[in-house]
């Protein structure tokens, strides 16, 4: 379909980039006002924008904390029917967040809003929340269930559901990883991701589904199986390989979880540098289905998607190798994808000829 009619479709989704950050600004200054209200233990010694916060436990003991969900991946779990897996991304978008500070997540809760509670999709999202938990090495102590019937509507009746955690993990404070202590030259290695993750849903289901009339049953040749099973591809979980890198006392400058946003996700890092993206991880099939299905544009497609890469790490050149041999070591796909520069907050994407500079 022509761009215009992307651009159409992606409106239509009722995401706003625009509109989000305006209304994050609006809400920012009173969220940061309640910084002051506590100090010493429990004091939060980071700004907003990281992956996570970290609260001084005192004694030099930091605990880390973020909070995140599924988001519209779910819907394609009511489609289906198939909820054995979405429990994996609700843990996995949580912890991968958590380790972006250098802390080891311990433990998440979890909020399940329903349209009505159903035993068996309850033991099925269960099954997922137990396996991500054992991919992170996570306790799972508590968590909320809501059935909100007015506030939440599925794909089909009664089958609503919103599934949301929130992670803590344990951080020293002379150990908290903020990517201040990147400079130019730094080499910028890229995890590979597992597919789609948990981003970009919205607009994946509109082209796909509305627009280029897949079905999420039918055999997708350049797939090797059906729509449905890709797009539910869990949430990769880097967890176990970020926590010996940082126990084996690899001085990891920067961990960068690839999610909404794409390769601006680069820019959170905290020192005034930019990065050039020479080698890029390789796109799996599903994204360039994705973007033929809307003729979407590529600086569009790396502004949205995580592109195939969903975690980065930097370090110091000399330190490349052996991070990528423990990235092997953990089944991760990595390499050395370019290196920091010197433009501040810039995302060069050197083999297509984009450069992005703040959202631009």
């Amino acid at each position: 379909m022509p761009e215009s009619n992307y651009l159409d479709a992606y409106s239509g989704t009722g995401v706003s980039s625009d509109a989000a950050s305006r209304s994050l600004r609006e809400l920012l200054p009173s969220i940061k006002k309640t910084f002051a209200l506590r100090q010493g233990t429990g004091r939060p010694v980071l700004d907003i924008g990281f992956f996570a916060n970290v609260l001084d436990l005192g004694g030099g003991q930091g605990l880390a904390i973020s909070t995140d969900g599924v988001g519209t991946k779910i819907l394609v779990a009511e489609r289906l029917g198939k909820y054995d897996t979405i429990g994996i991304d609700c843990v996995a978008m949580n912890v991968n967040d958590v380790i972006c500070v250098g802390a080891e997540p311990i433990a998440m809760v979890d909020y399940i809003g329903v349209e009505m509670a159903d035993p068996s999709v309850f033991r099925e999202l269960g099954k997922g929340l137990l396996r991500g938990a054992e991919l992170s090495g996570i306790s799972i102590p508590g968590g909320e269930v809501a059935q909100v019937a007015e506030m939440i509507r599925g794909v089909s009746d009664g089958r609503g559901l919103d599934l949301v955690g929130t992670c803590v993990g344990l951080v020293p404070l002379d150990r908290v990883i903020t990517g201040s202590d990147v400079v130019e030259g730094d080499a910028l290695i890229g995890l590979a991701s597992s597919g789609i993750h948990s981003n970009g849903l919205t607009l994946a289901r509109r082209l796909l589904l509305d627009s280029a009339r897949f079905n999420l049953n039918s055999h997708v040749a350049d797939l090797g199986r059906t729509l449905g099973e890709e797009l539910l591809e869990p949430t990769t979980i880097y967890v176990k390989f970020a926590v010996e890198a940082l126990r084996a006392g690899i001085p990891i400058k920067a961990l960068v979880h690839i999610t909404g946003d794409g390769l601006l996700n680069l820019t959170r890092v905290a020192a005034p540098v930019g990065f050039d993206i020479e080698d890029p991880v390789e796109a799996p099939p599903i994204f360039d289905i994705i973007q033929r299905a809307g003729e979407v544009p590529v600086e569009e497609m790396f502004k949205v998607f995580n592109m195939g890469m969903g975690l980065s790490a930097i370090v110091a050149p000399e330190e490349a190798g052996g991070l990528l041999d423990l990235a092997g070591k953990h089944g991760h796909p990595a390499k050395v994808i370019g290196h920091t520069s010197r433009e501040p907050k810039t995302v060069r994407l050197i083999p297509r000829g984009l450069a992005w500079k703040g959202s631009h």
